[in-house]
């Protein structure tokens, strides 16, 4: 595979960046968009698909690119280029507040890593994106990470990104319930399913939902602390709709003291 050998630097505690060090005719990939900032003799051309197979034929790299739209990623995506004559840099942010997980890909099981769909962030030239199919029914619909997820395959430096804190665990042939939507990434090595979180009552009252997503087998697997899912849930109880309810009931009690 041969991918690019890139520096880098994570910028920033609960907001991070990934600032990445380009030597002359570097490159790396991103999704469109996640570009924060590049110095001069940073060259970006749009293209159809990683371009991780140069030789691939233009239906090969249209199915590819048509296959990151089932994933909710852009059809497109950007490769950043140092034309110039020493080191440059440039920098991506991810599209909300999380951590920037850098991994290296020839250190994982199989030199592929099992990704939450809107995860990748930018990845060394060279790294190849597919889409990977949750084959267990119950798993893509009550899992929070759905049926399709992304697969990231190469020997070099691919940065995923996570909602809050991410928690890195190493599985012996173990097994570990997470809560649903909190699953980042994992190895292939360790099998991913859905179970009950518990008994009747549990499941209704017990706060924690009525599925836990399962992590079993042997391998490394990350865990975030705050999904967008789950930061989308807690602003859409605290906004404009949820105070104007809010308000209304407290002045329909109000209107009982008026004359």
């Amino acid at each position: 595979m041969n991918s690019h050998e890139i520096d880098y630097k994570i910028i920033g505690e609960d907001i991070q960046i990934v600032e990445i060090e380009l030597d002359p005719n570097e490159t790396v990939i991103a999704e469109a968009g996640s570009m924060l900032f590049m110095e001069d003799g940073i060259q970006f051309e749009t293209k159809m698909g990683d371009g991780s197979n140069a030789t691939q034929s233009l239906m090969g790299k249209i199915f590819q690119a048509g296959s990151r739209l089932l994933t909710g990623e852009s059809l497109f995506m950007t490769h950043f280029t140092n034309r110039g004559y020493g080191k440059r840099k440039v920098a991506f942010a991810a599209p909300y507040p999380g951590t920037v997980m850098p991994i290296d890909l020839s250190r994982i099981y199989g030199n592929s890593l099992i990704v939450q769909k809107d995860g990748f962030l930018c990845a060394a030239m060279g790294t190849k994106l597919n889409i990977h199919f949750n084959q267990r029914l119950g798993s893509g619909l009550f899992g929070g990470e759905g049926f399709i997820l992304q697969k990231l395959q190469g020997d070099g430096l691919a940065f995923v990104h996570a909602g809050g804190v991410v928690i890195e665990r190493q599985l012996n042939n173990e097994t570990l319930r997470v809560d649903t939507g909190c699953v980042v990434a994992f190895e292939p090595s360790v099998n991913f399913s859905v179970q009950r979180s518990g008994s009747l009552k549990s499941m209704i009252f017990g706060g924690e939902g009525i599925f836990l997503a399962t992590l079993q087998g042997t391998g490394r697997c990350w865990i975030q602390s705050m999904p967008i899912s789950k930061l989308v849930d807690r602003l859409s109880a605290h906004g404009p709709q949820s105070r104007k309810e809010s308000g209304s009931v407290l002045g329909g009690l109000g209107n009982l003291f008026e004359d």
